[in-house]
């Protein structure tokens, strides 16, 4: 590996992501302005910062986002990846598959917000989330690796085409294009769009949706996973995984708060965990 000692130990020590709880509500911010570009470094950290929610009984939603207004992430750090070999290379996809799949498999909604630029491996990220919503001109979208002889190695070519078709994605990152997410809304990339002004408050509003008492969180916890697991198994399988996630929600007090509310005709009052 080319990399030195040196730079290693100055990634290793950096604060690369930013960790804090809100209502509920964990937020994630990579944190390498300009660009929030990742390394292994961050990806360590990002692990670390998606455990500490998943374990955290207090936290009902995640949201991911970059720090400040020009980019959500550009994607994995070219400089460190021109001076690593090639099995460096390897683990760090591998190890960048395996952090997201985490993102996935956490029964907790994981919203992206997309705060600026959001191309090649940031949108690879951002694809791992359930919810992906754009602050409004911030920026552009896009899988752009085929300009630099690669593919999009964490989940790009999967992800993607999942959302939106295999005939388009291979359109998408073959000409290597990037969109607004205007056109990225239309493509059904993204959610949503927001306003640029006050854009992070109205993120952690529509986050706090999802958090009791206004939602069963088990519920949407269970949602997910019912969605993530069946998505690529057979359809008996995948009733059956769904089965099983409500007969756990029937046996919660969720459940039958929800049903009593629904019978006495009145909001129903959820509870924490």
């Amino acid at each position: 590996m080319a990399t030195t000692l040196g730079q290693a130990t100055d990634q290793a020590t950096k604060h690369l992501i930013n960790y804090r709880v809100d209502n509920g509500v964990a937020v994630i911010e990579m944190n390498d302005p300009p660009a929030n570009t990742y390394t292994y470094e961050m990806n360590r950290q990002l692990d670390d910062a998606i455990l500490e929610a998943r374990m955290d009984n207090g936290v009902y939603v995640i949201v991911l986002t970059g720090v400040g207004d020009k980019f959500f992430s550009a994607g994995a750090n070219i400089k460190m990846l021109a001076s690593v070999d090639p099995t460096f290379k390897y683990y760090f996809c591998l190890h960048a598959n395996e952090t997201l799949l985490r993102l996935e498999h956490t029964p907790k909604l994981v919203i992206a917000a997309l705060n600026g630029h959001t191309v090649g491996g940031g949108l690879e990220i951002a694809m791992a989330a359930d919810i992906r919503i754009a602050r409004k001109d911030a920026g552009k979208i896009g899988l752009p690796e085929v300009n630099l002889g690669v593919l999009p190695g964490t989940g790009g070519t999967q992800r993607l085409s999942r959302l939106v078709g295999k005939s388009k994605a291979i359109e998408l990152m073959v000409t290597g294009n990037t969109y607004s997410f205007e056109e990225a809304l239309e493509l059904g990339i993204i959610n949503d769009i927001y306003e640029r002004d006050q854009f992070m408050d109205n993120i952690m509003e529509y986050a706090r949706q999802f958090c009791p008492p206004n939602k069963a969180s088990r519920a949407v916890g269970r949602i997910k996973r019912s969605v993530q697991t069946g998505w690529e198994i057979p359809l008996e399988s995948a009733l059956a995984v769904e089965r099983e996630n409500q007969q756990l929600l029937f046996q919660s007090d969720d459940a039958k708060e929800g049903l009593s509310a629904y019978v006495e005709k009145r909001p129903a009052d959820f509870k924490a965990k």
